[in-house]
């Protein structure tokens, strides 16, 4: 296959279009991975409301907004597994700073960590000084082990649920929570495709570009700061920029001639792989992002593309047809120690390398010609398809704690963006407006 071939294929589940091509390939079986641990089990109580200058009916839209953003949070970190305390006929009003003897009944039906809140608006305040203060009851210990104020406007509400929501999950796990992540992802605006930035689970989406164009394939840099990505200046070049969020500033990093797509920046930020046909076919190149001095990976008569870092910056997965249909390959980031990694069915592409290092996710082809989301070991010996079902599902991306994956998929007709578990469970559409969402790419944690 040439290098136009394997770009189109790119491209087309990128920017929506339809494409067909036989299949011969192997069953792939399905199965739910093991979790880390077993769920902590959790009980929110609520969050109850203190007053302040709105209507009472505000004031408990306020407290239920943010126990329904902390909850979805909770269930979404798959550290926990949320236990209902009022069914228990325990009570957010019930609560203080201290111990209670409701807690003794919470323990009894096997609750682990009792979490509530208090929050409120200062009196004549608009929408300034909303405070909330959150517990944290650990029943192991008996003590009330967590106890924040989280201060602000009222245009903050959520991103208090998601500091309070990662703050759990750090004080149990030791590593950081994903509800202050962001995603990355490209929408269409009339003809054109440009790069939007919105809150992990959906809300809050933000405008970054404004070309009129296509800009595709968004990455970020390990410091949340910046975003690399493919731009189309016409219809036969393609550079690869960069733009900082906080500021909208961009650069040109990539403008060889020809076609330079598919950016990704290794873990340390010293490294950014691409694809570039400027010397003809379709290679890899790696570019010191300090120097700018650039190195040729891979010299084959096939396609190369896609390259994704390993979690150490040590090794590189990518998609090539050198040997007929695009299949996934590894090498060491000097591009010595080639070897293909994928060999069931005729079509696997776009992989994305977890941040664990365990697994690499992967578009594959089922034997019903179906476009669905694969995971694959590092050493070949075991691999699995994630979803099911209608619709082409395509560029995985994963979440920083490797829970997590976030797609495109056109299973409702239209493509849209979803979260899955990484062990294919609790699959969930997380952008619901505009005609077409899709190429999304995860934060590092803040």
């Amino acid at each position: 296959m040439t290098f136009r071939a394997v770009v189109c294929v790119s491209l087309c589940l990128s920017i929506g279009i339809a494409w067909i091509m036989e299949s011969g390939a192997a069953d792939v079986f399905l199965e739910a991975t093991r979790p880390d641990f077993q769920k902590i089990p959790l009980g929110i109580a609520g969050i109850e409301n203190l007053g302040g200058s709105e209507s009472p009916e505000a004031r408990v839209k306020l407290g239920t907004r943010i126990e329904e953003v902390l909850k979805a949070d909770v269930r979404r970190s798959q550290v926990f597994a949320l236990v209902d305390l009022p069914s228990l006929g325990i009570k957010v009003s019930q609560l203080g700073a201290e111990p209670d003897p409701s807690f003794k009944l919470a323990a009894e039906n096997g609750v682990s960590v009792i979490v509530w809140g208090k929050a409120g608006i200062k009196s004549g305040s608009k929408d300034a000084d909303l405070s909330m203060d959150g517990y944290v009851y650990d029943v192991g210990s008996k003590e009330v082990v967590g106890g924040k104020r989280y201060v602000g406007s009222t245009s903050v509400v959520r991103l208090m649920a998601h500091r309070f929501a990662d703050e759990l999950v750090f004080r149990y796990t030791g590593e950081p929570g994903i509800a202050r992540t962001k995603i990355a992802y490209v929408s269409e605006l009339g003809t054109a495709r440009e790069l939007f930035v919105m809150d992990y689970d959906g809300y809050d989406p933000r405008q970054l570009t404004a070309d009129g164009f296509l800009n595709l394939m968004p990455r970020w840099s390990p410091d949340r700061r910046f975003l690399i990505f493919t731009t189309y200046r016409n219809r036969s070049t393609q550079d690869i920029d960069m733009i900082e969020l906080a500021t909208g500033k961009r650069w040109t990093l990539v403008s060889q001639g020809g076609l330079n797509i598919t950016p990704a920046l290794s873990p340390d930020g010293k490294w950014l792989a691409y694809a570039s046909s400027h010397e003809g076919n379709a290679e890899l190149y790696r570019m010191d992002t300090h120097t700018k001095a650039v190195q040729r990976l891979t010299t084959n008569a096939g396609g190369d593309l896609s390259p994704s870092w390993s979690p150490s910056g040590r090794e590189l997965a990518f998609t090539s047809d050198r040997s007929g249909g695009p299949q996934i390959f590894l090498m060491s980031a000097d591009g010595s120690n080639v070897r293909r990694l994928t060999f069931d069915g005729d079509y696997n592409a776009a992989p994305a390398w977890s941040p664990r290092g365990n697994w690499i996710a992967y578009v594959c082809r089922t034997p019903k010609k179906e476009y669905k989301l694969c995971v694959i070991t590092p050493d070949g010996q075991k691999h699995l398809q994630l979803t099911t079902g209608l619709g082409v599902d395509d560029s995985p991306s994963w979440s920083p704690d490797g829970r997590h994956l976030v797609f495109s998929s056109t299973v409702d007709g239209k493509s849209q963006i979803y979260m899955i578990n990484a062990d294919g469970k609790d699959l969930e559409r997380i952008t619901f407006t505009g005609t077409h969402n899709s190429a999304p790419s995860w934060s590092p944690a803040s």
